[in-house]
């Protein structure tokens, strides 16, 4: 049985250098003031269950080469899993893919912790460091400012190692954050339909041993059955329809038996 292949990533990007007569707050820069464009400086990865953590790193400035190696990575994954990566990190690499003249990818399907921690939680804070402390007991590495100067005033290789030891840390953290909140979240694939099961069948795991929990009945009338996965123990709802193959499916088992 085939599985869902996540792509758990993180980016870390680079300030635009600006032509500026003051510092200070709410000042307001035109980007006729922009003397070096912002872009992204690496990109880290992992398959969700899989150790191994990957970087890939811009070229003295270039960001192209890298944007579009991770494209072809991404184009094998069934989810991407980022934190606030609907809001961040998808809209930076599609600016870049734009900006490089790269091929638009197919359509994402997306994961953002970020998200489900806002919709489903009432957390303190939903940074992805306090989420570690609150959950696992341990957030993000120190890092500091002077980290983001050295690699793009300086192209310091060493400033660059640490950059992507800090952001492949984010991206296991990232990681165990969403395996903590993945029981709250409706799954974005089912996975009994992707390996051309039914729809009764569990979405998470594609699981055949389930058992009815309830059935309730919205205000327009439609019927709604909760399912759970008797090994997992998630519950999931399906439709009428699906619940009645489902009880097809008993039949059928009990005539075999």
């Amino acid at each position: 049985m085939a599985r869902i292949r996540r792509l758990i990533w993180d980016i870390e990007t680079s300030p635009n250098i600006v032509f500026s007569w003051r510092a200070g707050y709410k000042l307001n820069i035109p980007h006729e003031n922009i003397i070096q464009e912002r872009a992204i400086i690496c990109i880290c990865y992992k398959w969700e269950g899989e150790k191994r953590v990957y970087s890939l790193q811009w070229d003295d400035g270039c960001d192209r080469d890298m944007v579009a190696k991770f494209l072809e990575v991404a184009s094998q994954a069934d989810e991407l899993v980022a934190h606030n990566g609907d809001r961040f990190d998808m809209k930076w690499l599609n600016t870049r893919i734009l900006k490089h003249g790269l091929e638009p990818p197919e359509p994402w399907k997306t994961v953002d912790t970020l998200k489900i921690a806002k919709r489903h939680f009432y957390f303190n804070s939903n940074r992805l460091d306090y989420l570690g402390q609150h959950l696992l007991g341990h957030g993000k590495i120190k890092t500091d400012y002077g980290m983001w100067k050295a690699i793009v005033l300086d192209n310091c290789p060493t400033a660059m190692r640490k950059m992507i030891k800090y952001c492949k840390m984010d991206v296991s953290l990232l990681e165990r954050v969403w395996k903590e909140l993945e029981p709250f979240h409706k799954p974005a694939t089912h996975v009994g339909v992707m390996n051309g099961g039914d729809k009764w069948q569990c979405p998470r795991t594609g699981g055949e041993d389930v058992r009815k929990v309830k059935t309730r009945v919205t205000s327009a009338g439609t019927t709604q059955h909760i399912m759970q996965n008797n090994e997992t123990k998630a519950k999931y709802q399906i439709s009428d329809t699906a619940y009645r193959e489902w009880l097809e499916h008993l039949a059928d088992t009990a005539t075999e038996k």
